[in-house]
């Protein structure tokens, strides 16, 4: 779960992408093949889209080794883990399946009852008309209308009584027609009618989603084009902290107001019923030089703890934060330092609260292993009766170890990717301690899969 939730397969800052990559597959098929049932129920738990994606190829690669049974449970599962995530993700699966040639009676009718429930897929095969055209071949479907001539023979008809279709069409040699395309559709043509960047931004504004501008943002205030705006108090939290980080410092001192608003705002929607309802909590924090992460996953563990920060402040009656670097303005953080964990630990348990909650990627480096101690003699002689919940939360994965990094056996260390999981992460990282078995879990699983089909109903 640990894994299924960090890893991604990209290069982290202490490992390669082949060594993740590697890692996270014999992860998987260890997993599926020991523990199938409990492999499939992680696809409730609130693992990444790359996990996601993979666990239900491999469920459906393997069909043959499933009883009937397994094979109904699974199947619904995965059918609602793939309304939930991203359509590309989804064609990305269909397109691996078509690979694997993998055909049988059940992948045909998931695909189908996917696309039958996409709120418009004309849309749909405007902007991903090449994986379209492979999921509607690869389960043996006939597409209604103008769809099938559009995927298949798209500059045969002379016209379209489809708007979007017929929009797709005209675009080809009328400039006005491709701002009402999607935007990553449209950039094409634009590039095609070599239309100036500024001035296809500033057209575009409207068709923007709401990441496209966050994405946007920076780029088209270069340019002068004030449309692209995006409104930061509707963001998800982890999304947010993420783009303040790519800002520079001077533009988090001069936009101070209105980025702590945006964050503050996101992490009480995350927070929701919560919020408040936590005692006194005390936060230690990594930004040492190690969040930086890797250039595929730039800055993300030091956006997870920044959102966490946030998150946590709306959780609390009484908050402390600690960050390693001993910085006291959340907002200007940067990857920078060692990794002094001990020391900080040290100084949150001074402060005796209620919940001690640690977010790093566990490499304890100065002095390497004080943590751990602290945490054992704590645990052990100072605190045995666990009067102080201690909880470690983890967004890298660790490939050597097909885990994330522990601080200390005596203490729970749960994976984390987005800091809007962090009370549900909060709850299983109690499995991590070693003071429940297998049949708790089994039940706590069996509870989030019943929760998690109920939501489909």
């Amino acid at each position: 779960m640990n894994a299924a939730i960090t890893a991604t397969g990209q290069r982290e800052f202490h490992s390669g992408a082949e060594e993740q990559g590697l890692s996270l597959d014999f992860l998987h098929d260890y997993l599926l093949g020991n523990y199938r049932d409990l492999y499939a129920a992680t696809l409730a738990l609130d693992v990444n889209d790359h996990n996601a994606v993979l666990i239900a190829r491999n469920l459906l690669v393997t069909a043959g080794e499933a009883d009937l049974e397994q094979r109904r449970a699974e199947g619904r599962l995965i059918a609602r883990r793939l309304a939930l995530l991203p359509p590309p993700r989804v064609y990305g699966l269909f397109l691996a399946l078509r690979r694997a040639r993998v055909n049988n009676r059940r992948t045909r009718a998931i695909m189908r009852e996917w696309l039958a429930a996409r709120p418009d897929l004309a849309f749909d095969a405007v902007k991903y008309r090449g994986a379209v055209k492979s999921a509607v071949r690869h389960a043996h479907l006939s597409p209604d209308g103008e769809l099938g001539p559009f995927l298949f023979a798209p500059h045969r008809q002379a016209a379209y009584t489809t708007p979007i279709l017929e929009t797709w069409r005209r675009a080809h040699y009328e400039q006005a027609a491709l701002y009402e395309l999607p935007y990553t559709v449209a950039e094409g043509f634009a590039a095609k009618h070599r239309v100036a960047r500024a001035t296809f931004l500033e057209r575009i504004a409207p068709r923007l989603t709401r990441l496209e501008r966050l994405r946007l943002q920076e780029s088209a205030h270069a340019l002068k084009v004030d449309a692209v705006r995006a409104d930061l108090t509707t963001m998800p939290l982890t999304r947010l902290a993420s783009y303040v980080l790519a800002l520079s410092v001077e533009d988090r001192v001069r936009r101070r107001a209105e980025l702590t608003a945006a964050l503050r705002a996101a992490a009480r929607r995350a927070a929701g019923g919560e919020a408040g309802s936590w005692g006194a909590t005390v936060a230690v924090l990594d930004d040492s030089f190690s969040a930086y992460g890797s250039g595929q996953k730039r800055r993300r563990p030091l956006a997870v703890a920044l959102a966490c920060h946030f998150l946590l402040e709306a959780l609390s009656a009484e908050y402390t934060p600690l960050w390693l670097s001993g910085r006291t303005d959340a907002l200007l953080v940067n990857p920078y330092g060692a990794t002094p964990l001990g020391e900080r630990i040290l100084d949150g348990l001074e402060r005796g609260p209620g919940r001690l909650v640690i977010v790093s990627d566990g490499w304890d480096n100065s002095p390497p292993g004080l943590a751990g101690e602290v945490l054992r003699i704590w645990r052990t002689r100072l605190d045995p009766d666990h009067a102080c919940a201690v909880v470690h939360l983890n967004p890298v994965y660790d490939a050597a170890d097909f885990d994330v990094r522990r601080l200390a056996p005596t203490v729970p260390t749960a994976g984390i990717r987005d800091a809007e999981n962090l009370v549900a992460l909060v709850e299983l990282a109690r499995f991590a301690e070693g003071r429940t078995g297998i049949g708790e879990l089994r039940a706590h699983l069996a509870r989030r899969v019943e929760r998690f089909l109920r939501e489909d109903a």
